[in-house]
């Protein structure tokens, strides 16, 4: 029996791999404009409307019947499926997936425990075990077991989007404009916990490299990407080139993607980021 991965809108996936899976949207609203995530607004719109607004965005979760939607097209084809969502503690949506699956047999939800690139990297893991012929509760429960080690670490430009969310004081903030503070997070349990600080883009870079380092390093046999926010990878470009020697280690070629609204709407443009398995 076949395998069909279902992912939610949330996962930044790259262009050949988001040809290969079906998806489930998430809605995105700023104030009474609500849009539905990558089907009425995309990277550009989103980060140009996040510029423009006073007020933080909000997403609300994909619903039962949307998964529903995508389980019954799998059943129809004769399809298994694994469907991975982004982490429960940032979202409903798993529960959704969860609650539409009571009906399906053959169908394999996974919290991925992460978001973004975070779950991009997963969903490319789950597609490299489908094509090595597992079959859907085998690759959920590898999934299960890698998702432990999957590590999102970065580096933000300003702390303004921070302070909007309530996650630092305006003070804080202030003073990281003045000094040119550039903090280094890290996505722990669902939960932005703050890392280190850095003055200036140089030594930010400097201390994201030993960030990474920190957790044992990458494990280069398993999927790599890199993110960045904004309409704009000339920050992600100058760290890629900073970093040059941690990736000439293990890849050929240094993958990345824009950062959808999850991510983005709590640290604004001009953030990057990095994820991958820890070895």
């Amino acid at each position: 029996m076949k395998t069909r991965i279902i992912v939610d809108s949330t996962a930044d996936l790259l262009p050949q791999h988001k040809r290969r899976v079906h998806t489930v949207p998430l809605t995105v609203r700023f104030g009474d404009q609500e849009f539905v995530d990558g089907v009425t607004i995309d990277h550009t719109l989103f980060y140009e409307k996040l510029v423009e607004s006073d007020l933080l965005p909000t997403t609300s979760q994909g619903t039962p019947d949307a998964f529903a939607q995508e389980y019954e097209k799998a059943k129809q084809a004769g399809e298994q499926a694994v469907v991975i969502t982004l982490a429960s503690q940032l979202s409903g949506t798993y529960q959704s997936a969860r609650i539409a699956a009571i009906d399906y047999d053959n169908v394999y939800v996974v919290d991925s425990g992460t978001v973004a690139i975070g779950g991009g990297i997963l969903v490319e893991l789950a597609l490299r075990l489908m094509d090595e012929g597992l079959d859907a509760a085998a690759i959920a429960a590898r999934l299960e077991e890698e998702k432990q080690n999957i590590v999102i670490v970065a580096l933000v430009d300003t702390l303004e989007y921070l302070k909007k969310g309530g996650r630092v004081s305006a003070t804080v903030a202030f003073a990281g404009a003045v000094l040119n503070i550039k903090p280094v997070l890290a996505l722990v349990n669902g939960e932005i916990q703050m890392l280190g600080k850095a003055r200036g883009s140089k030594m930010g870079n400097n201390l994201l490299v030993q960030e990474i380092e920190k957790v044992g390093g990458v494990d280069f046999t398993k999927p790599v990407l890199l993110g960045y926010t904004g309409l704009s990878d000339a920050l992600l470009a100058k760290y890629i080139e900073d970093s040059r020697p941690l990736w000439d280690q293990g890849l050929d070629t240094v993958n990345y993607t824009a950062i959808g609204s999850v991510i983005g709407t709590h640290v604004g443009p001009g953030a990057i980021a990095v994820a991958f398995f820890k070895q």
